[in-house]
């Protein structure tokens, strides 16, 4: 097992390489770095007490290269890639020394964890990491956070992490799905309108995301929940989901997604049984969903703007280091995207992963 775990590091290192960093199983102290602040966030929210790691204790020098690991939990999702290119974009910039580090599928717990272990024995001087199992992962970040290690959690809003980290940077996911209520309330409101659910797995994240939309509809007559089924975070479990909504409950006119996978295979499955007047919505801002919204496929989606996060998280980063970032929860932004507006972000290819498939 262990074997197979560094063979896929080798394989996933994409931008720096990880063996020109280290020396010795030790971090080298190169060049000088001059401190820079271009992107602004959110005031902080605090985490809970627990869950809030002491700033005072990293092992960073101040003026030397930082040296950034990006952790997420799997090279296979689309949306952790453009987290990881507004990562990139700007420790390039900034002149920071940086590398992403995850295996191929996010199933692989045990695989993460060997990568953490090693980035961790090899001392860098920050983690930004996204992992699908905060348990696991609990033992190693207390490990990293005591050998002096920046350790970050992104793309969450979870505020209290088992083990205590130095800061969160993610959207809200409950208020992001809210605001995704307000939309179809205001553009489709009195319309006696069926809605069909698509979960993502159990747990925080589909609860969340379910939750926030539910939230927003709940007591109204014009809108009522009929259906709700899980579609596994992916086109597949999504088409398969719709598919059993809409035979089901043919009275559906809208289905929502906890994300754009899910969604997008919800609109295979409406093709496929040549309905209309479907409502489709989504939540992430994945590329090809967006897509979908400028060809009138997919009605809207919850862009959660990841390339943006990443900057945000790198911003973070470089303030915590150099003292300017005490802790807590950032917040990144949120917003709906539907054909009236999709394209400004189509037209930005490079702040999205994978680029578009044309030209907008």
């Amino acid at each position: 097992m262990k074997k197979n775990v560094f063979v896929v590091m080798i394989l996933v290192i994409s931008f720096v390489s990880v063996f020109e960093t280290f020396a010795g199983g030790q971090k080298e102290v190169s060049g000088t770095f001059e401190y820079k602040n271009t992107v602004d966030y959110e005031t902080p929210i605090a985490l809970e007490i627990a869950a809030q790691s002491d700033m005072d204790t990293l092992g960073y020098t101040q003026g030397t290269q930082p040296v950034i690991a990006y952790m997420p939990p799997a090279l296979e999702f689309n949306y952790y890639m453009a987290i990881g290119k507004g990562i990139e974009g700007l420790s390039e910039e900034y002149g920071a020394e940086y590398f992403m580090l995850a295996p191929q599928s996010g199933s692989d717990i045990n695989g993460q964890m060997g990568m953490i272990q090693d980035v961790i024995t090899r001392g860098v001087d920050v983690i930004i990491l996204s992992t699908h199992d905060e348990q696991a992962a609990a033992p190693l970040v207390k490990q990293a956070v005591d050998n002096g290690i920046m350790v970050i959690i992104v793309n969450s809003d979870i505020l209290n992490f088992p083990t205590p980290v130095h800061g969160v940077v993610g959207y809200n996911q409950r208020n992001g799905t809210y605001k995704l209520g307000e939309y179809v309330i205001m553009k489709y409101g009195n319309s006696n309108i069926k809605v069909g659910l698509i979960e993502g797995l159990p747990g925080y994240h589909s609860t969340e995301r379910i939750g926030g939309f539910v939230d927003a509809i709940e007591g109204r007559t014009d809108f009522e929940v009929v259906a709700s089924l899980s579609g596994g975070w992916n086109v597949e479990g999504g088409n398969i989901a719709a598919m059993d909504i809409m035979q089901g409950h043919p009275e559906v006119t809208l289905i929502m997604a906890a994300n754009d996978y899910e969604i997008m295979g919800a609109q295979k499955a409406v093709e496929g049984l040549g309905r209309t007047g479907i409502i489709l919505l989504g939540n992430d801002g994945d590329t090809a969903c967006l897509e979908e919204i400028a060809k009138g496929t997919v009605h809207a989606t919850v862009n959660t703007t990841p390339f943006i996060m990443g900057q945000i998280v790198m911003q973070v980063v470089i303030d915590g280091l150099y003292g300017k970032f005490d802790g807590g929860f950032v917040e990144t932004p949120t917003v709906i995207v539907d054909k009236d507006n999709v394209l400004p972000y189509l037209q930005e290819p490079d702040r999205l992963y994978p680029k578009p498939s044309m030209v907008y």
